[in-house]
């Protein structure tokens, strides 16, 4: 078995971080094996690299090594991409095509960026990893392929499981092996080495002299997050390289190619406990308003037991509980006063209403209802003939006042009878 740092010499790889030499170690002892591999990570992290060590140190070594960004291939065709297809399966398959798992047999297919991939191709990839069985766009023939699969991805995974965008099954068959890369703030002493690995390189490809960090740019650039990781580090060393020309960099310098607000602080956002916060609050919201409404609805019932009843003493003893669930008040008494100006039948009100007995109140009440419930035909008759009086039966006049026109009065007034 080949050792870990003859390893990271064959394939270009910097650093002496415990997890990234754990993360190659790992690597190397699945390659001669066929299981599938997840390799996971934070983008720029590196994770190409993985599939090209498996690869290389399998027995599958002669045969073909496909890379396929699964993230960059859109998702119309992306299904005749991986499995191919048939003329005349789709507008503008003018012949028949090989998919990737077609042309790789016997060798790797690596997937970067496997979360992106469409639920429907998910499908199709399920059945590969099954039984290497799969099927071209548009045709019905079954066919047999012999890849090993090594996918890569930045999302985490059980949040796009949680949302249904990735199907849990598939992820269980391809993290058979799950290889996970650390981020390049968890790489501190790594950091330098790289930039001064990437420094050299630059220097070499302009033919200019290597830049070298001054004792406080190291220190600024070791505090910095990096949330670009390796890739990010690796364009800052080249812009440097090219645009200085004095090739001492200062920390003041440094800091003029690094973007605002990277410092190596803590500064996760939690999408999910905002989701949740925004939902926790949509519902406190919703339980307000149905308190709102069961407080009106015992409010309105108050109000009629009031009105059959009067100043019953009885009834407000009955409805003390009530009236302090929707008013809150704590004194019984000031409360009980407050509703009685609600009551109409309080004795104290006015000469009339002191003079009807309560069921004559209540039918008062009823009367009143029923004015405001007048059907539309009613007030219709009434508008029409108002305005006729008033326009001493002048039909046209009467017609631009009511906003329709003369024929349609004619007719209203032969319908009512006027």
């Amino acid at each position: 078995m080949e050792s870990i740092q003859a390893t990271k010499q064959r394939f270009g790889i910097i650093g002496n971080d415990a997890k990234l030499n754990r993360a190659i170690e790992k690597a190397i002892q699945v390659a001669p094996t066929d299981i599938s591999v997840l390799v996971t990570g934070e983008s720029g992290v590196g994770k190409e690299s993985i599939p090209k060590i498996i690869h290389q140190l399998s027995h599958r070594k002669h045969g073909k090594y496909i890379a396929v960004n699964c993230g960059a291939i859109p998702e119309g065709t992306i299904d005749s991409e991986l499995f191919g297809h048939e003329k005349g399966a789709f507008t503008g398959a003018t012949q028949t095509r090989s998919g990737y798992f077609e042309v790789a047999d016997g060798g790797t297919i690596f997937l970067d960026e496997v979360g992106e991939l469409p639920l429907t191709t998910q499908v199709r990839l399920l059945r590969v990893l099954e039984n290497g069985e799969f099927l071209k766009v548009g045709s019905s023939q079954v066919q047999k392929t012999n890849v090993r699969i090594v996918a890569a991805t930045n999302v985490n995974m059980f949040d796009a499981i949680k949302k249904e965008k990735f199907r849990e099954d598939l992820y269980y068959r391809l993290s058979t092996v799950e290889i996970h890369l650390p981020p390049l703030r968890d790489r501190k002493e790594d950091i330098h080495l790289l930039f001064r690995k990437f420094a050299s390189d630059f220097a070499l490809k302009y033919k200019m002299p290597t830049i070298k960090l001054t004792d406080e740019a190291i220190v600024l650039l070791l505090k910095f997050r990096w949330s670009g990781n390796v890739r990010q580090l690796r364009n800052v060393a080249e812009q440097i390289s090219v645009l200085e020309q004095n090739r001492t960099i200062s920390a003041s310098v440094l800091q003029n190619y690094l973007p605002t607000g990277g410092t190596n602080l803590p500064a996760v956002i939690n999408n999910s406990k905002a989701e949740s916060d925004f939902s926790n609050e949509r519902e406190i919201l919703y339980k307000v308003l149905f308190d709102m409404k069961n407080d009106l609805n015992d409010l309105k019932k108050l109000t009629m037991e009031l009105m059959k009843n009067g100043n019953d003493q009885d009834v407000q003893k009955q409805n003390e509980g009530l009236i302090q669930k929707i008013y809150g008040g704590e004194d019984d008494d000031e409360t009980i006063e407050d509703l009685e100006v609600l009551s109409i039948g309080e004795k104290s009100a006015d000469n009339f209403e002191s003079s009807v007995e309560p069921q004559d109140k209540y039918h008062f009440a009823e009367e009143i209802e029923e004015e405001e419930t007048l059907s539309l035909h009613d007030k219709e008759l009434e508008l029409i003939k108002k305005s006729l009086e008033r326009h001493d039966g002048k039909r046209k006049l009467a017609a631009a006042e009511l906003g329709i026109s003369e024929r349609t009065l004619y007719r209203k007034i032969k319908q009512f009878d006027l």
